[in-house]
């Protein structure tokens, strides 16, 4: 039989879901940790949850926790404007405690399964944290973002969150369903941007001092799989935090990363599941890119808006000219598998 040699390297969600997957698929896996900055706390959307849910096979995860019924928005406008929302508020501890986001760098053994795997010889790994196989990253945009606790007011309605624009930047208030929220502010400092939001303002009775800067621009590296690797999380494709998708996707990229690996132990030609994952997950950055520019042009009419926009605009055209070079699909997901698109007819 020939020897299959896997490994993981990083932390989050995409490697975490790619090594459930892979488990549950008979595979034995070497797992790096690595390090990763902390979340302070994940808003996962209704869509997110319930793909999480399918993907641990547990239609009750986090019913137990605090939920997001209503979002309240003022954008371009003087006016917010309220409108349903289904989410629920998660730590990034509770994440973990699902999805084994930090292992101790574990060996699975491998069991009956795995012997019909035979095709593939050789080694495999997804890289979620740096060094990666392919360095160079395409960057649109420099957006610094930080984030800060929160007491709200006694009156500030538990089960909404606020989404804000002003002239420096946008804010983002999440409540814990305990009185506290966070504030993660695009653009500006937290209290800073705060002082300028007329929704957000009044909510807050105390703010702490923030926990430093970090980059939400969108970005990914140039390659994302070539022989032998793929890469994913964060530290390889990352979106503005504007559109709220951020764990899903990351989920959709471990579903992917695994499906791949399945397909290569299957005899699928290695170079032909390279060039579909790297262009599925160009394309998911094309959309997000789309979906961002009608935010950035709307928000504000000052010059931090017309740069971001600029940068924005700029990052759909390069990622819709470097997705026109590559071929169609071959391949199509049937539940957490790759099969060949004229099989899946």
């Amino acid at each position: 039989m020939s020897d299959l040699h896997i490994t993981l390297r990083g932390q989050g969600v995409a490697v975490a879901t790619a090594a459930h997957l892979l488990q549950q698929a008979g595979f034995a896996f070497a797992r790096e940790p690595g390090l990763r900055r902390p979340v302070p706390v994940i808003m996962l959307s209704d869509p997110a949850l319930a793909l999480l849910r399918d993907v641990y096979g547990n239609p009750m995860l986090f019913a137990d926790k605090p939920r997001i019924e209503r979002r309240a928005v003022r954008w371009g406008s003087p006016e917010a404007v309220e409108m349903p929302h289904g989410a629920v508020v998660v730590s990034e501890d509770d994440l973990s405690d699902v999805l084994d986001m930090f292992p101790r760098g574990n060996v699975l053994e491998a069991n009956a399964k795995i012997q019909q795997f035979n095709e593939f010889n050789g080694s495999f790994s997804v890289h979620a944290i740096p060094p990666f196989s392919q360095g160079e990253t395409l960057r649109f945009g420099e957006r610094l973002s930080s984030t800060a606790r929160v007491t709200l007011k006694a009156d500030a309605p538990p089960q909404t969150c606020w989404i804000e624009a002003v002239d420096a930047g946008w804010l983002f208030l999440i409540p814990d369903g305990f009185g506290q929220a966070w504030l993660l502010a695009v653009g500006g400092a937290p209290d800073v941007l705060a002082h300028d939001a007329p929704l957000i303002a009044p909510l807050i009775d105390a703010i702490e001092p923030s926990g430093g800067q970090f980059d939400t621009s969108p970005r990914m590296l140039a390659q994302l799989a070539g022989d032998g690797w793929l890469a994913c999380g964060t530290a390889a494709i990352a979106f503005d935090p504007i559109c709220g998708d951020g764990t899903a996707q990351a989920v959709r990229e471990g579903i992917l990363a695994s499906a791949v690996i399945a397909a290569l132990a299957r005899g699928e030609d290695a170079g032909t599941l390279a060039t579909h994952y790297h262009s599925l997950l160009l394309a998911s950055l094309r959309r997000h890119l789309q979906l961002s520019l009608p935010f950035y042009a709307n928000g504000g009419a000052g010059p931090w808006w017309h740069e971001q926009y600029a940068a924005a605009r700029e990052g759909y055209d390069r990622t819709t000219a470097l997705l026109a070079k590559l071929p169609e699909p071959r391949f199509a997901l049937n539940g957490f598998d790759l099969i060949r698109r004229e099989l899946a007819a």
